[in-house]
């Protein structure tokens, strides 16, 4: 079991475009709710766009940013940007910049240690390549936090989920509990997806459902938090 860096969880997802972001920023209130003083920390980010006032944006980290407390800068939420929306390590060879392991980590440690508890996201699934020798699950395991798995129901997502589950065990880490996000707004079924969820991926990763988050209107970190449960996430800080 890998030995973590400091107090927080990794969240990760069963995909790119779930909610991982929406997600993490509705955990950064409901645990703020909590009286913690939380740290989201998006760990890569690839796409931007410019604003009004000709800076680059990426959409993650803005979200991010806005959900937190602490007057930490979106350096400090997001500390490795990339201008094009496309896997991390394309977009690192299109810039000619390298994706160096020990920094990274250096930076997600900096923030982290302004905070009670850090959210470090993930990028796209659980296993993004970021180096030829590096992943997002390297990550993970150098960070050696307990993960919390979003899973975007959508067709496909219990399979995806134990998937997902199974290699994240399989590094040794733990996963203190996983969320449903509605990705899908047409998902049919959605009651029954989640008891055969909750059915398979309770006993093999001993973390429960945290919440299930339909799909909103306004999905602001106040809205996503009314969807999670606070005594869970209770219980998961005191694991």
């Amino acid at each position: 079991m890998s030995t973590a860096r400091f107090n927080g969880f990794f969240i990760t997802g069963t995909d790119t475009e779930i909610g991982k972001t929406c997600i993490t920023a509705g955990l950064t209130q409901a645990f703020g709710q909590l009286g913690r003083r939380v740290a989201p920390i998006k760990s890569l980010a690839a796409g931007q766009a410019q604003d009004a006032h000709g800076a680059w944006v990426n959409e993650d980290v803005a979200q991010l940013h806005a959900a937190q407390t602490l007057g930490l800068t979106t350096d400090e939420v997001g500390p490795l940007q990339f201008r094009e929306p496309c896997a991390p390590h394309i977009a690192a060879r299109l810039e000619g910049r390298a994706i160096n392991r020990d920094a990274l980590l250096a930076a997600i440690e900096a923030t982290a240690a302004k905070a009670d508890l850090a959210l470090v996201e993930g990028v796209g699934g659980f296993r993004v390549p970021l180096t030829e020798t590096w992943d997002t699950a390297d990550l993970a395991v150098d960070l050696g936090l307990p993960v919390v798995l979003v899973v975007g129901l959508r067709l496909g997502c219990i399979n995806h989920a134990l998937l997902t589950a199974e290699a994240i065990l399989a590094r040794g880490l733990r996963i203190a509990g996983w969320v449903a996000n509605t990705a899908d707004p047409h998902q049919p079924h959605v009651a029954d997806n989640l008891s055969a969820l909750s059915a398979r991926l309770d006993p093999i990763t001993g973390g429960p459902c945290w919440g299930h988050v339909p799909r909103l209107t306004d999905p602001s970190p106040a809205a996503v938090a009314a969807h999670l449960q606070q005594h869970l996430l209770l219980n998961a800080l005191k694991a």
